[in-house]
Formats: C-alpha cells, sequence, structure tokens
C-alpha cells in the first residue's frame, strides 16, 4: 500500500481524484489539503465521499505533504510550481501528479505567450497511449507515450481538451496520412470544467437550455498543448484552430476534430491506422464504422471513445470523441500516472465502464 495525499481537495479534480483513490487496491489516502477551504471538514465540501466526510480539510505544506509517498496536485495555474519547488528542497520528495498546467509545455516562449509568466520547466507528459515521433519523424511503427511514465517521479497531467482531442487525431498524424497545416476544432464542454469558483456565467439560469463559445481566435490557453502533442505524433509541426464552447452538462467533453488528409489517402487507410494505435489500449475506444460517441456513455469512465470518417468531398477525415473532462481529462489522468509510476496494473482503481442512464 501507498499512502497518497492531494492537494486542492476541495475543488472538482481533487474531488474526483479521491474518489477514485477511494477505490484503487493499493492506495491508503493520507492528507487532504486546501487553501481558503483548510480547517472545514471534507463532507461539508463534497458530501458525496462518505467515507471521508469527517476529515478535516488541512492547509497545503511542502512538510505535510512529503509525509506521503505520493501527492495529486489539483492546485490552480501557477500554484504548482512553487509548491513542487519546495519540495524538492525537503529531504524527502514524493512521486508528484501535477493536475495543472504549469509543467505541460517543453516551449518557453508558448507558456508565456498563453500563460504570461516564466515558464517553470517540463515534466513528462501523463498520456499514456499517446503515438510519439522523433522530430522530423521516424521510420518504422511510433512509440507511445507510455514509455516516458514508467517509473517517473514527477508527471505533468495532460489538459482535458488535449485528451480528446490529442487521442482523436494523433492516429493519423502517426502515421503520416494527415497534412499538418489547416487542423480544426470545435469542443463542447460541461461547466466542472470552469472548476467550482462562482462565477455568474455558469450559473444554472444562465447555462441551462444555452450553449456559448469562449476563447475564441486561437487565444485558449490550450491550444499550445494540443499543437504540441500532434505535432510530437507527427514529428513535424502541426497547427490548430480551436474553438472551446460550453454546454449545459455538468461533466463531459464532446470534440469534434478534422484535418486534411494527404493525397491518395483512403478510408480504410484512416480506420486502420486508428484501429492499430488503440487496439490494445484499455482505455481507449475507437467505435464501429457508423457509430458515434455520447459524452453520457463515458461519464464516471476514464474512457476515450471516439468515432471517425472520411469526408471524401472535402478530402478531410472527421474524428468525434467523447470523455468525462474530470475522469479521463483529469483525475482519472492522474491515477493512470501513478500506477505506471509505482509500477501497478495500469487499470488499477479505474473503469471504462460509463454510468447509464
Amino acid at each position: 500500500m501507498i499512502r497518497v495525499a492531494v492537494a486542492g481537495a476541495s475543488g472538482y479534480a481533487g474531488g474526483e481524484a479521491l474518489r477514485l483513490l477511494l477505490g484503487h487496491p493499493e492506495v491508503e489516502v493520507g492528507a487532504v489539503t486546501a487553501a481558503s477551504s483548510a480547517g472545514a471538514r471534507l463532507g461539508t465540501v463534497h458530501q458525496h465521499l462518505l467515507p471521508l466526510a469527517d476529515r478535516v480539510l488541512a492547509e497545503t505544506t511542502p512538510e505535510l505533504l512529503a509525509e506521503h509517498d505520493a501527492v495529486v496536485l489539483a492546485l490552480p495555474h501557477g500554484a504548482s510550481a512553487a509548491l513542487s519547488r519546495e519540495l524538492e528542497q525537503l529531504d524527502r520528495s514524493p512521486v508528484v501528479l501535477d493536475c495543472g498546467a504549469d509543467h505541460r509545455l517543453a516551449d518557453p516562449v508558448a507558456w508565456k505567450t498563453f500563460y504570461g509568466t516564466d515558464h517553470a520547466g517540463t515534466w513528462p507528459y501523463g498520456m499514456p497511449e499517446l503515438p510519439t515521433r522523433p522530430t522530423g519523424g521516424g521510420a518504422g511503427a511510433p512509440a507511445k507515450q507510455r514509455d516516458a511514465l514508467v517509473g517517473a517521479r514527477r508527471v505533468a497531467v495532460p489538459g482535458c481538451y488535449p485528451t480528446g482531442i490529442s487521442l482523436a487525431l494523433a492516429p493519423g498524424f502517426a502515421a503520416g496520412l494527415l497534412e499538418p497545416a489547416d487542423v480544426v476544432v470545435v469542443a463542447a464542454s460541461g461547466t466542472s470544467g470552469a472548476g467550482k469558483g462562482l462565477k455568474a456565467n455558469l450559473l444554472g439560469s444562465e447555462v441551462m437550455g444555452s450553449m456559448s463559445p469562449y476563447g475564441v481566435g486561437g487565444v485558449h490557453r490550450h491550444t499550445p498543448e494540443v499543437e504540441q502533442n500532434l505535432s510530437g505524433a507527427a514529428g513535424e509541426p502541426v497547427s490548430v484552430s480551436f474553438t472551446p464552447t460550453l454546454a449545459p452538462m455538468p461533466r463531459g467533453i464532446l470534440a469534434t476534430c478534422t484535418a486534411r488528409v494527404r493525397s491518395g489517402v483512403t478510408a480504410a487507410q484512416l480506420r486502420s491506422a486508428w484501429e492499430a494505435a488503440y487496439d490494445d489500449e484499455p482505455f481507449v475506444t475507437v467505435l464501429p464504422e457508423g457509430s458515434w460517441p455520447r459524452t453520457a456513455d463515458v461519464l464516471g469512465s476514464n474512457a476515450v471513445s471516439m468515432g471517425l470518417v472520411l469526408d471524401e468531398r472535402v478530402g478531410r477525415v472527421v474524428v468525434v470523441a467523447a470523455e468525462d473532462n474530470l475522469v479521463k481529462g483529469t483525475a482519472g489522468a492522474a491515477v493512470q500516472c501513478l500506477n505506471l509510476a509505482f509500477g501497478f496494473p495500469e487499470t488499477a482503481g479505474l473503469t471504462a465502464v460509463g454510468l447509464a442512464p
């Protein structure tokens, strides 16, 4: 058994991490910490976590976190880097899984452009299923990002949008079937993706019965992360036009991703590439031809479900991917990477089975 602490336990991501860790056969939940909610009972902010309801949220300190084998950081962007540096200075530093963006990007310029602060460095990127290639392309079958995560002491957990989008398109780039320019993605997310803080535009009366775009015009912070992932699969730079939208649902992401296919590429080649990439992956499913995913079918699961088709008239592949933004999009990915770091079965504490109805 290992002891795992969760920092930022009062938020949606932290609560979801605790829910999954409670069902993990090799994990004992350790400290649960917060900032403004420190001193409160966990049950007052997460009534569904009944086994932990009487735990008191502690103040987040590196000394407390260092008493554990691993720590999940479910903190606002910008907070993880400073805390991680403090942990490094202690005699005993746990495995750290950062659900924030602080350590995801490799390009300091991209970080500065989209986040406006100094780059904190890059950690191994926590998307095991992602196909990767050397810069400039390479012969033979692509590797998987999983190789960089086995035994890792520091992991940058992917963003929710980049998870579905990257997995949706990476097989085509890794197989050399897609053009690196003119990639277009429109994705809808549930309101939990914006966090638990009170915001007027996320009130029920504002969201119910309505959809709205945000981060329009290439300014959403997940854009460089998506481009980094797809460029890594292609072995050359890939540019992406990404438009996120807010949907009237608590959880879920549905991403419609399109890219131009190279001359002569057939529908059979596309399907073969996607099936070859994910046939042995426990949490990524390519649906049969003519079938399309629904967010309801992946609710509560660590799964990404996708369907694809070649639009022959315009020469574009269309891939639609569904995920639960709080599980595979955040906390589930953290637990999956925890398993790889400690040598547990990758599926431990996780399920690919959704909730219905």
